[in-house]
């Protein structure tokens, strides 16, 4: 099994080979980068060029480790049997299956998403070494073992909000995703709109990694949200020339609430746009 991407996600040498090597490895594939830059998308895209089953499993702030293995409902087994309802005589009726064992159960090889497993607290990767490492794991209520019956293709991603821990990262295949250059977010952009006009590209993308290495900015766009900003740009029929001068800093660029997410940066570049407008 080999990645080579899709026709609707441009992956570029290194990730392709840091996918194909985790696969080889049968390790878990950790991968980091801005938020944007299509750490989520990868999983569904792997899915699709190797023809293979997904699952995803998004990590929230109050999410444990145990909900990805399976979760038993203690309490509406006892209300049923208050109620005298004959499913309480088999325990497995109350018992709700999580993404690993989904996975596990899968005939055909399967690309599993555990997605921002940072957000989660401290010791959620920690909680999951063992079932990733041996790819089983016991349901106490029951008393059986579940047993991958081939080893789920795990593809893990984090944003960087928290350090994770050393015995998990040993287990995993690293990879971090570079933020775009020009030239491959030009592919990029290619891949969503087809044809568009080299000139309005051109002013769209230095318009946008202007944006970028503005000192003081707070939050920097990101590649999704510059695909939002195009499509919006040719959706109202913005001109070149307009994002000509908004390049050159004379103006606020038009639409810019797709690319700007806080009043600090909005209110930073109208602050420049007025300084520059003298000049």
């Amino acid at each position: 099994m080999r990645f080579n991407g899709t026709s609707n996600y441009v992956a570029t040498e290194d990730l392709r080979v840091a996918v194909n090597a985790a696969i080889a490895l049968e390790r878990p594939l950790l991968v980091k980068g801005e938020p944007g830059t299509g750490k989520t998308v990868l999983a569904r895209e792997i899915a699709q060029s190797l023809g293979t089953p997904l699952l995803e499993w998004h990590v929230k702030s109050t999410t444990k480790a145990q909900q990805g293995l399976y979760e038993y409902d203690a309490v509406s087994r006892l209300r049923d049997s208050q109620l005298g309802d004959e499913r309480v005589k088999d325990i497995r009726n109350y018992i709700k299956k999580g993404k690993l064992w989904q996975a596990f159960e899968m005939d055909a090889r399967p690309v599993l998403l555990i997605d921002e497993v940072d957000k989660a607290d401290i010791e959620f990767p920690n909680d999951l070494l063992q079932e990733l490492d041996r790819m089983e794991f016991n349901v106490y209520e029951t008393g059986e073992t579940v047993t991958a019956k081939q080893r789920p293709i795990v593809i893990i991603t984090s944003n960087n909000e928290k350090d994770l821990p050393d015995a998990f990262l040993r287990r995993c295949f690293f990879h971090f995703i570079k933020f775009p250059d020009a030239e491959t977010m030009a592919e990029i952009v290619d891949v969503h709109f087809g044809k568009i006009k080299d000139r309005l590209l051109k002013e769209a993308l230095s318009t946008f990694y202007n944006m970028r290495e503005l000192p003081g900015l707070k939050k920097k766009p990101s590649t999704s949200e510059l695909l939002d900003w195009i499509k919006l740009l040719l959706n109202e029929d913005i001109d070149a020339e307009t994002l000509h001068e908004a390049d050159q800093r004379k103006i606020i660029p038009p639409l810019h609430g797709a690319l700007l997410k806080n009043e600090q940066d909005v209110h930073l570049f109208e602050r420049l746009a007025f300084l520059n407008r003298g000049k």
